[in-house]
């Protein structure tokens, strides 16, 4: 028999970590001294302490590891789950800091811009797939979704996508009224290049109207969205200094790109009395 010390020494478990294992029944000692409570441990337990130190150091929970030792032929298909639950958190993470050093590297700023013209056309979004409308990762997903979707209608009717899709909430649009108003529906916004009957060769539910020309105030931000990155642009849009006019939050819109959203709002220009006053 060896004792908890020299167990310790041979498997590289503290004798604190082979108490808690006892404790959680993932290494349970072959003897314990009903007078002293000293635990004892057999040589052939080593390989088992091998294995618990092995599926604990790929970050497995307590609760996955027990699982993996008492249903041992599940063991594999255990840790093929955990693999990829591992990798997707590892995604997740290497975007974290992608995104962490963007905004410390160099704070977003906000910025003037003209945007001309241009034939856009679009399809509304109910956001009826969750109960929370701020869950910014199902939004993104769908609007995602909605875009990719929007843009393979367009070019199996012979239009040709000249800009960048955006998205905005439908407020006061046809669609919004339609859809009854319950829900705060998105549009997802694509420009164009198509001949008439391309345009007219459109499935009912997408709408085609000319985006006039404006001035923009836009900020980006880089990586996935969040109810926090959004109120931050929102933030720095409102507080950008403008000589003589103001910014107009009905015409918000947040085009998107690959490596994040940039959100714009149109810039309006004060009546003659509101600018000298």
């Amino acid at each position: 028999m060896l004792s908890i010390s020299d167990f310790s020494e041979m498997c590289y478990l503290s004798p604190q970590t082979l108490r808690y294992y006892h404790a959680e029944g993932l290494l349970v000692p072959a003897d314990v001294d009903p007078r002293t409570g000293y635990r004892s441990y057999t040589f052939e337990q080593v390989e088992q302490a091998m294995l618990v130190t092995s599926l604990r150091g790929t970050g497995m929970s307590i609760k996955l590891v027990r699982r993996a030792l008492d249903e041992p032929d599940e063991a594999p298909a255990l840790l093929r789950e955990h693999a990829a639950e591992v990798e997707a958190q590892r995604r997740l993470q290497d975007e974290a800091i992608s995104d962490a050093r963007e905004l410390v590297g160099s704070r977003p700023e906000a910025h003037l811009r003209h945007v001309p013209e241009a034939t856009v056309v679009s399809r509304l979004v109910s956001d009826s797939a969750g109960p929370d409308p701020y869950d910014w990762s199902r939004v993104e997903a769908t609007l995602g979704a909605a875009i990719r979707d929007l843009i393979t209608t367009v070019e199996s009717c012979g239009a040709v996508v000249s800009g960048t899709p955006w998205r905005s909430w439908a407020r006061g649009t046809q669609g919004q009224r339609q859809d009854g108003g319950d829900r705060l529906p998105w549009l997802v916004t694509v420009p164009v290049e198509a001949a008439p009957e391309a345009l007219a060769a459109l499935p009912d539910d997408v709408e085609v109207r000319a985006f006039e020309a404006r001035e923009e105030l836009s900020i980006f931000l880089p990586g996935r969205s969040s109810m926090a990155k959004f109120a931050t642009a929102l933030s720095r849009l409102t507080r950008h200094p403008l000589d003589g006019a103001y910014v107009d939050f009905s015409g918000m819109r947040q085009v998107v790109r690959d490596d994040g959203v940039e959100t714009a709002l149109a810039v309006r220009q004060l009546a003659g009395d509101d600018a000298a006053g």
